[in-house]
């Protein structure tokens, strides 16, 4: 397994919590059901001022190493 092996999912942000966490709703073909799972921004949207808000589309990603940190990684338009 190498470092590039990443799962990414499109996910809609559902609440916004404190530190730069957020709880992203994952959709209905992920995991046999809907899941709300806590991720949090990517240091280069954290650079680059990108704002995320409640209802935003965005794109998560997972590490195989860690599998309860989930990193917002993109902002859909």
């Amino acid at each position: 397994m190498s470092k590039e092996d990443k799962i990414e999912v499109e996910g809609v942000i559902v609440k916004t919590l404190p530190w730069s966490l957020f709880e992203v709703k994952l959709p209905d073909n992920f995991g046999g059901g809907w899941i709300i799972v806590r991720a949090y921004i990517s240091g280069k949207m954290r650079k680059n001022f990108i704002n995320l808000i409640e209802g935003d589309t965005v794109l998560i990603e997972l590490t195989p190493y860690d599998l309860s940190k989930w990193r917002i990684v993109f902002r859909k338009k």
